[in-house]
């Protein structure tokens, strides 16, 4: 594995791997948020923490759940990078934005670069390793096999 010898223009054949890897850890780490809200596992470090379903926090965690874990898969990548780069737009703004310009002194920088990380997702796509890449991989139509040369009779 060379990866230090990628050309600007082109990047490196393990480029797709290492997204999927990224992918998969935020992926992870974003899955765990919802899961740590929505269903207290693992278990919430604010004791006494109680999730009200049918509010904005727990559409997030819903959000944050179930989109967390398509990502994991690279499953539906785009489209789901799509929401959940909106939903952590509206959850900067909302919550950390007017306490100061600086994600390190208002508390949002996670959301902040989930954010740009979906964005860049619904760009790049899952990566090598994804669900999207073995579907469009088993839909790309078989190469036809060559003909036989005619034998003719003379």
């Amino acid at each position: 594995m060379r990866w230090w010898r990628g050309s600007p223009r082109e990047p490196s054949r393990d480029a797709g791997k290492a997204l999927s890897v990224f992918r998969i850890v935020a992926g992870f780490v974003f899955f765990t948020a919802g899961t740590t809200k929505l269903l207290g596992w693992p278990p919430m470090p604010v004791p006494g923490f109680h999730l009200r379903l049918f509010s904005e926090l727990g559409a997030a965690s819903v959000l944050e759940t179930v989109g967390g874990l398509a990502i994991i898969l690279g499953l539906y990548t785009r489209p789901v990078a799509f929401v959940l780069a909106g939903e952590m737009a509206v959850a900067y703004f909302q919550v950390f934005a007017g306490k100061s310009f600086f994600p390190i002194v208002n508390g949002g920088m996670a959301p902040l670069l989930y954010c740009f990380f979906y964005l860049y997702l619904l760009f790049a796509g899952g990566g090598t390793w994804s669900l999207d890449a073995l579907i469009a991989r088993r839909r790309r139509p078989a190469a036809p096999a060559e003909a036989a040369p005619a034998h003719t009779a003379s």
